[in-house]
């Protein structure tokens, strides 16, 4: 069942879903129910208490009380609430993980100055769009010497600013 309060531009999934779903627009997606397949979105991710998620999820803000197993990339946050039970690989910046929260996997926390190819993994972007980027001089860049270094709060701005 799909309810959608455009007002509030929540997106509440209650069903069991496979496939892929892309958000191409900031949208605040709670799952309570199952859900396998890709998942990309952009704005805040709710995984409630009794959902079952076999996927590989990309996103800015995730809070997860379900059963999650996949591979899990946010550019913000990732919180494990007490409920949680989360088997996944997980790339963010930021993590929190609740008395009682349950996580097994690894954890790659970025931070810092980030390499093209290290930048381009985290936007999910060639690395040759954004060389374009630099070169029109639309994304902050740091050269040391032949070396492109992007600062990963900066990018985290930039991102909020131009998606």
């Amino acid at each position: 069942m799909l309810k959608k309060k455009d007002e509030e531009k929540i997106l509440d999934i209650n069903a069991t879903m496979q496939g892929s779903l892309v958000f191409s627009e900031p949208v605040n997606l709670r799952i309570t129910g199952k859900f396998e397949g890709n998942l990309n979105t952009k704005g805040n991710l709710m995984i409630g208490e009794g959902a079952v998620v076999n996927a590989d999820i990309f996103g800015e803000a995730m809070v997860i009380g379900g059963h999650v197993s996949g591979k899990i990339k946010a550019t913000r946050m990732v919180t494990l609430t007490s409920t949680a039970n989360v088997t996944a690989d997980i790339e963010t910046p930021k993590m929190v993980i609740e008395e009682g929260g349950i996580f097994n996997g690894k954890c790659k926390m970025l931070q810092g100055k980030l390499s093209l190819s290290e930048l381009s993994e985290f936007l999910s972007i060639e690395e040759g769009k954004i060389m374009e980027w630099v070169g029109n001089g639309r994304i902050p860049v740091e050269r040391e010497g032949e070396k492109l270094l992007f600062d990963r709060r900066e990018m985290e701005d930039w991102i909020t600013q131009h998606h």
